[in-house]
């Protein structure tokens, strides 16, 4: 796992992919900038909306799961590439009640077998508010056996079980393009950044 450092030094998309065959150290430390005078936040919420219309349009039953939801992290674009090594990195933006409260950059570092690019979004549904004190107060939450995968049906539509969970985090991958097949939250890590 690669822990980008968090002052004044926030990786960017181009930054990753251009070292996604470097070396972990390399990794973590490239494109850094300080977003002095950057439009950044008002970037991620545009492409949240978006990402959040284009979810509620494909996915209807997803809005529910906003509304029961304590809070969500919604993901717009993640980028994950690789050639033996590699990873995933993307920006998004955590929202309670309609408004962003804070934003997140999400990660990833792999080594093995795997070959090739893919872009999807994803969102994360805190169910409890004691789930979403824990992401919001960790150093850097890593998706693991807390979050439950939201099921599709042929049709689109979420699983009758997916609505009605008692998991803390409900987990929704979408909108993947790509070579790689099967885009995953596990291991994923999320920090808090600024845009």
């Amino acid at each position: 796992m690669v822990i980008f450092p968090n002052a004044g030094c926030r990786p960017t998309r181009r930054a990753f992919l251009a070292s996604a065959g470097a070396s972990a150290a390399t990794l973590a430390l490239a494109g850094c900038n300080n977003g002095i005078g950057s439009n950044g936040a008002a970037r991620i919420d545009a492409r949240v909306d978006e990402t959040r219309r284009f979810l509620f349009e494909t996915y209807p039953a997803t809005e529910q799961l906003e509304t029961d939801s304590a809070g969500q992290l919604y993901m717009p674009l993640v980028t994950e590439a690789g050639l033996g090594i590699g990873g995933s990195y993307g920006t998004g933006a955590l929202r309670i009640n309609g408004a962003t409260v804070d934003y997140y950059a999400a990660f990833t570092a792999t080594l093995g077998l795997q070959a090739g690019a893919q872009q999807y979004a994803h969102a994360l549904f805190f169910m409890t508010p004691e789930a979403l004190r824990r992401f919001r107060t960790s150093a850097g939450w890593t998706a693991g056996a807390e979050a439950q995968y939201a099921t599709l049906d042929r049709g689109g539509n979420i699983s009758a079980d997916t609505l009605t969970t008692l998991d803390p985090v409900i987990a929704l991958v979408f909108a993947q393009s790509g070579l790689i097949a099967g885009a995953t939250l596990q291991g994923t890590k999320y920090q808090r950044i600024i845009p």
